[in-house]
């Protein structure tokens, strides 16, 4: 079973998650792609636990998100739903942090029309694009205006 506690490089912020995960998804955006956490693993709101949650550092890269860092060093945490409506509190931690990836395959690539030329992943995965994630996570009330 993989691996269900995490951490930043210098161990400022440490995590325990409250179930392992069983696959990891790639977001092909250029934001998560700049941040240099693009494979995450979706904790829904009360499914972390953290140690130096003072250390997390947030940077609000849209209107309806931010994402989490450590002040030390500087270690790209997560990115999380900060909107109102469906999935709101979500956040996408960076799998990169998990003191141990064996056994997790990669599932769902999202903002796949994004997808930089050179990169090519092994295996089948579900790919969505912008417009299929922005409907995903509208409100019922705003249809696909964002």
């Amino acid at each position: 079973m993989s691996s269900k506690t995490g951490g930043c490089l210098c161990n400022a912020v440490r995590y325990t998650l409250a179930t392992a995960p069983d696959h990891v998804d790639y977001c092909h955006c250029s934001m998560c792609r700049k941040f240099g956490g693009p494979m995450g693993l979706e904790v829904q709101p009360g499914g972390i636990v953290w140690e130096g949650e003072d250390q997390i550092q947030t940077y609000a890269s849209s209107e309806w998100a931010e994402r989490g860092f450590c002040r030390t060093c500087g270690s790209s945490l997560f990115w999380r739903m900060t909107a109102e409506g469906p999935g709101q509190g979500m956040l996408s931690l960076n799998a990169g942090t998990l003191d141990d990836m064996s056994g997790l395959p990669l599932k769902t690539e999202i903002y796949i029309d994004h997808k930089p030329d050179g990169y090519a992943f092994a295996g089948q995965t579900t790919k969505m694009t912008e417009a299929e994630v922005m409907a995903l996570f509208a409100a019922p009330d705003e249809g696909d205006s964002q």
